[in-house]
């Protein structure tokens, strides 16, 4: 039987327990099963290690399959701060990632992600490394913000950039889809960044602030 080149590569990598069990608990919530691909859940954790980030910035926590990906390759004292819109979906991404002992270098901050934004620019915090996940109208303001609360040379990287196929279906006007184009094009066009599209899975976006 014939596998997407997806699947050939997951299939390559032991099973996570930790992460095994956030997709249970998100089952049994009755939460949407919509946590980023494993594929890039690995490349999450490689470019924190990679580029050393020590503060990382989180929108749409979930149950906090991500937010372990993120959060294990932080270094001792490292933080990821994660934005939340519901509170049951925080707490569920806490317990989760307590269990796989990295409970002290999260905090989640839970309500409309656009106001906690607000507040963290008011607060002048910084942050390495940014991972956008959340409703998809909101991407292209989330990517302001973003670049506002960045470190120079800080990364950026958003999840579902393809919608399941409707960013290159001209058929597709939706403003989810509308704004997701504009964040496409944000990514690849905006003088501030350098940015790359992987178009695997279901489409991830990946930008560097370029430094003043």
């Amino acid at each position: 039987m014939s596998v997407s080149p997806d699947q050939y590569f997951d299939r390559l990598y032991d099973k996570d327990e930790d992460l095994e069990r956030v997709i249970a608990s998100i089952r049994k919530a009755g939460m949407p099963e919509i946590s980023v691909a494993q594929g890039y859940g690995r490349l999450l954790t490689f470019l924190i290690s990679l580029s050393h980030s020590s503060s990382v910035l989180e929108i749409g926590a979930l149950g906090g399959y991500s937010g372990i990906c993120l959060a294990r390759a932080l270094p001792v004292g490292g933080r990821l701060v994660s934005l939340e819109l519901k509170q049951e979906y925080a707490d569920l991404a806490r317990s989760n990632m307590e269990d796989a002992g990295l409970g002290e270098k999260a905090e989640y901050l839970v309500g409309d992600a656009s106001d906690s934004l607000a507040e963290l620019i008011r607060q002048e915090a910084r942050f390495d490394f940014f991972f956008i996940d959340a409703d998809k109208e909101s991407y292209p303001h989330y990517l302001e913000e973003c670049i506002k609360l960045a470190n120079d040379g800080a990364i950026i990287a958003a999840d579902n950039t393809l919608l399941r196929g409707k960013t290159i279906d001209d058929l597709k006007q939706g403003p989810s889809v509308l704004a997701m184009r504009r964040f496409n094009e944000m990514i690849a066009r905006d003088p501030r960044l350098m940015g790359v599209h992987l178009p695997a899975y279901d489409g991830l976006a990946l930008a560097r602030i370029k430094p003043k």
